[in-house]
């Protein structure tokens, strides 16, 4: 088994068992802010998937994400019947919301990728794979987490199927 294959199996086992070193994890990231730089991330091999390198013009972030749906708030002017619905599914998943929050703190940077980092009873933690344009080498798109061209919104917009 190679490296990365264990350093997978490891984070995948220990959010399956619950196991001590993810409680404590998840204890300390709701105590930090809500986009968080990071010095490397946290399950390496998926980051390596999606694209990070360790090297300069590379940047990890984590995002926390308020989960369930958006509760609307109560219709003005009456109890109308088109408006009278208690919840409402966002359009967007909570991944696509944490790239756009992001690269909305980092606008110098582009969204490379995200994954999945970890959750609890009431928030979602991804880690968000940022790179500056100049240093990925090839030309990369303007505003990809806006204009649905990272992997977590190519799924919403259908692009995944052949």
């Amino acid at each position: 088994m190679s490296l990365y294959d264990s350093i997978r199996n490891t984070f995948q086992k220990e959010y399956k068992e619950r196991s001590e070193i993810y409680r404590r994890r998840l204890s300390v990231w709701r105590t930090e802010p809500a986009v968080t730089p990071l010095e490397r991330p946290t399950n390496l091999s998926r980051a390596r998937v999606l694209g990070y390198k360790a090297k300069q013009g590379y940047k990890v972030v984590r995002v926390r994400i308020a989960r369930g749906q958006r509760k609307r708030p109560e219709p003005s002017g009456g109890r109308k019947p088109g408006k009278n619905i208690r919840y409402l599914s966002p359009t967007m998943s909570l991944r696509a919301q944490a790239e756009q929050r992001a690269a909305r703190r980092y606008r110098n940077m582009e969204v490379l990728n995200s994954y999945w980092a970890g959750e609890d009873g009431q928030k979602k933690y991804f880690e968000i794979i940022l790179v500056e344009p100049k240093a990925y080498g090839k030309p990369i798109s303007r505003s990809r987490a806006f204009n649905g061209l990272t992997s977590a919104q190519r799924k919403v917009r259908g692009m995944r199927k052949k």
